[in-house]
């Protein structure tokens, strides 16, 4: 008999979203930080692809990395906290059994409701119920530190493309400006698919991104700029 594919949960889907849509910011932030300091301090096209492309493979093996350890990390803290909930309704059922209840009335349920609620969910998996009610997950669905990573890897580099493309993209006296227009746009998009997926105010979030990109390719533009005045 075949085995049935694990499917991931919605929340395990959002993370991977959340992965994929922050790696491409990455990319498309540090990669446009690199190529317009590059430019600012030099004409040669060839440094500044070298540094772009040194760029986009040291950002790609950091972001994967950093999202694997920090997945893994966060599955770390919630195996502690099973284990603790596991010995908890070992130790004292009625006392988990008081909390959950407890959690139940403070939404308003009255005493009888609360009861009953918690009853069935304590009866039908009392593990699951209290470390939701405690710590807001659920202990069924971890999140994949690989799945993350991959993410990661993915998307990181095909953001960086962005900035590393632009930068010779028309008359080389526009390479500036067409580099900065391409990526305020391409940030707008990050920051508004990012807030989508928190649940957070779009225009802000989209504000924020655009203007954090702005920030950061003017200071890295300027920097190259007196670098390449002191030559």
């Amino acid at each position: 008999m075949e085995k049935q594919k694990k499917k991931f949960s919605l929340a395990q889907k959002i993370n991977v979203l959340r992965a994929s849509v922050m790696g491409a910011n990455d990319g498309i932030l540090s990669i446009a930080g690199i190529v317009l300091g590059v430019a600012g301090a030099s004409t040669s096209n060839w440094a500044i692809l070298i540094s772009g492309l040194a760029g986009m493979l040291a950002g790609t093996v950091s972001m994967s990395m950093g999202e694997y350890v920090s997945v893994n990390s966060q599955k770390d803290s919630e195996r502690q906290a099973i284990a603790t909930v596991k010995m908890a309704l070992d130790n004292d059922y009625q006392a988990q059994f008081n909390y959950v209840e407890n959690k139940y009335r403070q939404t308003g349920m009255n005493q009888a409701l609360a009861h009953k609620a918690t009853s069935e969910m304590m009866n039908d998996d009392a593990l699951t119920t209290v470390v939701r009610e405690r710590y807001a997950f659920d202990p069924s669905k971890f999140t994949s530190p690989y799945a993350a990573a991959i993410a990661s890897l993915i998307s990181f580099p095909l953001g960086s493309l962005l900035p590393l493309i632009s930068i010779f993209v028309g008359p080389a006296n526009w390479h500036i400006m067409t580099t900065f227009v391409a990526v305020i746009i391409a940030l707008a998009i990050t920051g508004y698919l990012a807030a989508i997926l928190s649940k957070a105010n779009r225009f802000k979030a989209v504000l924020r991104n655009v203007i954090s990109g702005v920030v950061t390719m003017s200071v890295t533009y300027l920097i190259g700029a007196l670098v390449g005045l002191v030559d």
